[in-house]
Order: C-alpha cells, then structure tokens, then sequence
C-alpha cells in the first residue's frame, strides 16, 4: 500500500510539472506568439466612451488576444483627460520604445506632428487624419460620408413611415470628418424623404453626455422623430435621452455611431432598444490591422483609405428595429455608391441655404 501511494504521488507530482511547462504564462490564455508592444491613447472621450475610443483600442486588443500578449507589459493604454495630456502620452510611449502607438482621433493632429518630428523612427497610427507628414506615420481614414448615407436612409424612410416630418443630428465638435458625417446623413434623408426637416446642434465637445442628453432633449421636444449623433462620448447622453423616453412610451429613436450601439440603448428589461441601427466605422479594424502590420513586418506609413466598398464603414450586420423593406432599400443604395452610380457629398448643406435644416 505504501508503495502503490508513493507511486500515485510520484505520478500526480511528474503531471503537474508537465502541465505548469505547457503553460504559456500570459493573462490571456493563448500561446505567445508575437513580440509587438504597442501603446494606445485616448482622446478626451475616455477608454470607455462606448464609441471611438473604445472600438479603437478594441481593435487592437483583438490582436493582443490573439497572439497571447499581455497587458501592462506588452501593451497599455494611457487616457488623456484634457488635450494638454496628448503630447506627454504620446512621449512616453516614445520614449518606452514600443513598437508602436495608436492614437483615437483628430484631435491629435498637432500632437501626433510634433511627436513624428521629434521622434522620426517611432511607428504611429492616426485615425481620420490625412495631412500629416512622416515616413512611419499611417494615417487611416474612413469615408463616413457613405455609411452616414445609409443611416439617413434608413432614418428618412422610418421616419416617413411613421408619418414624421422632422429627424435630427448632434455632432461633438466643427471639423471636416464632422462635416462628412453631416452631409453624408442629409443626402441619405434626402434621397428618399425629400420634404424630412433635419434639426443640427453641435455640442461642441465629446466627453459631455450631459450636454449630449439635453440637446437630445431638445431636438426630441421640436419634433425630432430620430436623432442620429456623430459626438463620440457626448452621444451617449444623446443614447439615454432616447431611451429614457421610449421606457416612457414615447414613440422617438436615436442612430449610433462608430460601433454598433444597440446594446447601449436598452431600456425596461432590456429586450428592447432605442437605437434604430448604427453607423459603423471600422476604427476597430483600422488599430488592428497597423498592429498586424507591424507584426507581419508589412507596416507603412501613408494614408490608408477604408470605405464602403472595403467594408470600412456601413451598418451592423443585424438591425432588429429596421424593416425588411427599409434593409431591401439600404441595400439597393448601398451597390449604388459601391458601384459609383451614386457620389455622396462630403459637404453639408446650411441652413442659410436650404429650409430643411434647422440649428
């Protein structure tokens, strides 16, 4: 008996240590198999702003998962919770020599400039920038006035089926990728409600939900039937009014933006939502794929373009608040920008020049 329990001991002891050998010692659970560090950092929104930031750097972590690198000693994140914080972040990643940085957003258009000059060999990523000068900058850009064109169709057709004549847009701030966004939606509105009145507010920032809530709440109490916001965290208020008022039994909708939203919106027992779809920028893939790159040795630096037809942009696969009838119809204008029957504007029409729109 002593013997036949030595033996078992024995066994169970080898097993383990063969099992501790096999292990791969990272948090995520797969087999190392690559050596990138990189650093992402956030823009004012946060890491969390269910949006730009968050899709971004969900990107990029895909390919952390993937490939069994750790956080906190492969990769990490840095939030910046003013833009004085871009350029001290983006240094330190610099200075730590990771392999790369990613960086959410124009906002960091001047930062991202001054750390490539100081730092001309150091790897970057910049999404919706396109002007910037450096060798090992990639500047990853979306064509948002295509994917804001089928939200507006889908907006404008459930609004004319309801029997609405008015929808609204929120941006978080005035600039040209703002602007594509805007112009994108009314000619979507436009194509298939002609007569729809678009109401417009910029807040004027993206990490103010409160302020995203109350011109939600404003658009919604003139008429608004459907607001769709471009604003970053300052949408989410935008996604709460919304809701708020459909667990009140108010007939109204709100689109999403950057990833698909609809979970966001969730009200009562959570088996409904106030989002009506989403317009889906690919940040995601765009973080994930300058990582690979860098992995595979394949990065460059340049301006890479992600569009309808690379299904850079467009909307979620599934949209439980649209009709077969509105999908048919998005669909139908979807091969028709894809191929290049129809060009979408990526300049927004004013008020001053046409009536329909208000703010």
């Amino acid at each position: 008996m002593k013997k036949l329990f030595t033996l078992l001991l024995v066994t169970l002891m080898a097993l383990s240590i063969m099992t501790g050998c096999s292990g791969n010692g990272n948090k995520g659970g797969n087999e190392k198999t690559s050596d990138v560090t990189f650093g992402f950092v956030t823009d004012v929104g946060g890491i969390d702003d269910k949006s730009f930031n968050q899709s971004s750097w969900e990107g990029a972590k895909k390919f952390a998962d993937e490939h069994g690198l750790v956080e906190g000693t492969d990769y990490s994140y840095l939030q910046s919770k003013q833009e004085a914080d871009y350029i001290p972040n983006l240094t330190n990643y610099a200075n730590e020599r990771v392999d790369i940085i990613l960086a959410a957003g124009f906002l960091f258009a001047d930062a991202i400039q001054e750390t490539v000059n100081n730092y001309p060999d150091q790897k970057m990523l910049i999404i919706d920038v396109d002007w910037l000068q450096g060798e090992n900058l990639q500047q990853a850009v979306f064509a948002e006035h295509e994917g804001s064109f089928l939200v507006g169709v889908a907006a404008g057709l459930k609004a004319k089926e309801a029997g609405k004549n008015a929808v609204g847009f929120v941006i978080g701030m005035e600039s040209v990728t703002m602007n594509k966004f805007e112009a994108g939606f009314q000619a979507g509105v436009w194509a298939v409600y002609p007569e729809c009145t678009i109401y417009r507010d910029n807040a004027n920032s993206f990490g103010s939900p409160e302020l995203g809530k109350s011109l939600a709440a404003k658009q919604y109490d003139a008429g608004a039937y459907i607001v769709y916001h471009a604003a970053g965290g300052t949408g989410n208020g935008v996604i709460q009014e919304a809701a708020e008022r459909r667990a009140n039994g108010e007939d109204v909708w709100v689109c999403g933006v950057d990833s698909d939203q609809y979970d966001y919106g969730k009200y009562g027992d959570g088996s409904q939502s106030a989002v009506l779809t989403s317009m889906m920028k690919r940040v995601d893939v765009a973080a994930y794929n300058a990582v690979k790159a860098v992995h595979e040795g394949t990065f460059k630096g340049g301006v890479v373009v992600y569009d309808l037809a690379s299904n850079g942009v467009g909307l979620p696969e599934k949209n439980p608040n649209l009709s077969d009838e509105i999908l048919k119809a998005v669909d139908e204008w979807t091969q028709k920008i894809v191929n290049k029957e129809v060009t979408v504007p990526t300049e927004p029409v004013r008020s001053a020049d046409d009536a329909r729109v208000i703010g």
